[in-house]
């Protein structure tokens, strides 16, 4: 067991104002594998003033020295990246080999991308007799989750490093051990003193102190709807621009002029998908949408997609599918289960009972419902757990409605039998992105949602921009 004694504030490792810590839970055993702080509303105010003052050299640091500092810190991550990618999977659950590549390989592109774009970003324009000028928004209080910890990390602080904003982070109590070893990677890199400031702790103290702060401009947060709306209530007092990553339901709809083999591909691959992370994942396909006179064809593939899954040991070779990140969640989603039971919904694989030999840990089996009604609880609110619905449709146009019928609009997908299709329905969903035919991630493409799944955009150009004014100068 690791504790982790102090926070960093304005380049250095200080002790927090609260006499408490917290415990970090191995996912895989339950037991306590690091303690931390628990940090104050005095923490924050701390760094924020540093952050406040280091504002004013960092924002007119030239982009290019910005960029360098940004690519160090990416070289550092990859030379770490069986360490961290190691304690993500032990907070999270994910299985080693999948970390290595999301949970850690991903943010290692975040900053390196970050950096091409502190260079390459026009600041400046000429719209007739003005002079368009972008300039960093000021501090940024970034408030990140445990599901993808130093992914989310990553799309906050690598862009608002690069656009000229200071940071004030708070990661998730629940998976903050690699936010220090990115600290301790940013004090190694020489980062300007007070660029970059962690505190660490609860959100009803530290999330609200942020969120609260006069010296913080702006708020970048992912996490639960819930949690986003205390957020943008308590930044509305002094008119903080908020962005906001939120919850999802996205819907997977599989069309009807699929032939057999494709069929087939589309249900299995959204099925697997559905499952990635054990399910923590904001834009999981968790509803399938399928015609119903293929309904029982679905239900087969699903099924034995689900039923193949290897749950166990994220460090054990094979593991498709490891423990959900705490006792907390594994509860939630086992009461989902037990809920779609009682409403109703045709249990095809899975159930609420632990997986076989794994009642240590946060275990939970892949799950699938059929015959879901999309009224039920189970295709309305967010498990975060390995559970897929199966609603079937009559006509894509159903099958848009149903995909609509949902208070979130974070992601989705179509697989239908040719691209022109695909794009037609994909156009009507209401989302910030669809895949059309299973099109591959682009990690730098705008990442974000419609609805009650957020506002405002993470990576790539898009999310650089959100940390950005816009000033008119009348020449």
């Amino acid at each position: 067991m690791k504790n982790y004694d102090a926070i960093y504030v304005d380049g250095q490792w200080i002790p927090s104002d609260g006499k408490k810590t917290l415990s970090v839970f191995d996912s895989t055993n339950e037991e306590v594998m690091a303690t931390i702080p628990e940090g104050t509303a005095s923490d924050v105010a701390k760094a924020a003033k540093a952050a406040k003052a280091a504002f004013v050299s960092w924002s007119t640091t030239p982009p290019a020295t910005r960029a360098k500092y940004l690519t160090a810190i990416s070289d550092a991550l990859a030379a770490r990246m069986d360490e961290i990618s190691s304690a993500i999977s032990r907070e999270t659950g994910m299985s080693k080999m999948l970390s290595n590549m999301i949970q850690v390989g991903l943010p290692i592109g975040s900053f390196k991308q970050a950096a091409a774009l502190a260079e390459s970003f026009e600041f400046e324009k000429q719209v007739g007799t003005s002079l368009i000028v972008r300039e960093p928004i000021g501090v940024v209080g970034c408030i990140t989750p445990w599901n993808y910890p130093l992914h989310q990390i990553a799309a906050k602080v690598a862009f608002a490093l690069a656009s000229g904003c200071t940071v004030v982070l708070k990661p998730s109590e629940v998976a903050p051990i690699d936010a220090f070893m990115l600290a301790e990677i940013i004090h190694e890199a020489k980062l300007p003193a007070g660029v970059f400031n962690l505190v660490t702790g609860t959100g009803p103290v530290v999330g609200e102190a942020i969120s609260a702060s006069p010296d913080i401009d702006m708020i970048s947060f992912t996490g639960s709807t819930r949690a986003g709306k205390l957020v943008m209530q308590t930044g509305s007092e002094t008119v903080k621009k908020v962005a906001l990553e939120l919850g999802g339901k996205s819907a997977n709809i599989i069309c009807e002029d699929l032939d057999t083999e494709t069929f087939a591909k589309a249900v299995m691959g959204g099925t697997g998908q559905a499952f990635l992370n054990s399910g923590q994942t904001c834009s999981l396909l968790s509803r399938m949408l399928v015609p119903r006179s293929r309904l029982a064809e679905a239900e087969g593939l699903a099924a034995a997609v689900a039923g193949g899954m290897k749950v166990g040991d994220p460090f054990a070779e094979g593991t498709n599918l490891g423990p959900l990140a705490s006792a907390a969640q594994r509860d939630r989603v086992v009461s989902y289960i037990n809920k779609g039971i009682e409403e109703g919904a045709k249990l095809i694989a899975g159930g609420p009972e632990a997986p076989e030999g794994l009642e240590k840990g946060y275990y939970v089996k892949a799950t699938v419902f059929s015959e879901v009604n999309n009224k039920m609880t189970i295709a309305q609110e967010e498990i975060f757990g390995p559970v897929l619905v199966l609603i079937p449709y009559d006509g894509i146009d159903e099958a848009v409605d149903i995909a609509n019928d949902s208070p979130y609009g974070l992601a989705g997908a179509v697989y239908a039998a040719n691209q022109e299709t695909g794009i037609a329905i994909a156009r009507r969903i209401r989302t910030g992105q669809v895949t059309v035919n299973n099109g591959r991630f682009n990690p730098n493409a705008p990442f974000g949602g419609y609805k009650q799944s957020g506002i405002g955009r993470e990576l790539g150009e898009y999310g650089f921009e959100e940390f950005l004014e816009v000033k008119s100068l009348q020449l």
